[in-house]
């Protein structure tokens, strides 16, 4: 099942992979951005996350917390995701996916919509690991390589005040978008 705006998501505590650190979901503080990716490594991922790290400060100023789940295993995960400045979470088992209607299909490489990505991230990833500055994901990804990609815009209260489900690897919210509905989160009255 699926959540749409003004869903209700109870508290919980997920752990940081990094340093084992609690991230609670809701914030009481801050509104999350609870981002779903794919498999740790995954090119397409890395390549967004970028993005998201380069204007990090500013997504900070604008009162969100990012909080990143992958489904690979936290061992795993650890090597891919230490320098990231944001809460990284394994879900290895996907119950995080299910409860979010988080969803998996052959079309997250198929579309046509995403093969550019796919092949400017599988790039920009070679170059990293030819650097030096990378790792290959594992061949094995037990959770799958078909994950579609989801965010969460959530309040402090828990409501969910944006989802977006994406169609293929690469539909995910850019930093615009995510600081748009945030602006627009705190001048609407819940």
């Amino acid at each position: 099942m699926q959540l749409v705006t003004g869903s209700v998501v109870r508290p919980r505590a997920l752990t940081a992979v990094v340093d084992g650190a609690p991230v609670a979901v809701p914030d009481p503080e801050h509104l999350v951005h609870l981002q779903f990716r794919r498999f740790a490594g995954c090119p397409v991922c890395h390549l967004h996350l970028r993005s998201v790290v380069r204007r990090h400060a500013e997504i900070e100023a604008a009162g969100i917390r990012e909080v990143v789940v992958f489904h690979s295993d936290a061992g795993e995960l650890r090597e891919h995701v230490a320098g990231l400045p944001f809460a990284v979470v394994a879900d290895p088992g996907k119950r995080l996916y299910a409860e979010f209607g988080v969803e998996a299909s052959y079309r997250s490489l198929l579309s046509p919509r995403a093969w550019w990505p796919i092949l400017r991230s599988g790039a920009a990833a070679t170059a990293e690991v030819v650097r030096g500055r990378g790792k290959l994901p594992s061949r094995s990804q037990p959770g799958g390589r078909f994950g579609l990609p989801a965010d969460f815009l959530i309040a402090p209260d828990g409501r969910v005040v944006a989802a977006g489900y994406g169609k293929h690897v690469d539909d995910q919210w850019p930093v615009e978008k995510l600081l748009t509905l945030a602006e627009r989160a705190r001048t609407v009255p819940a």
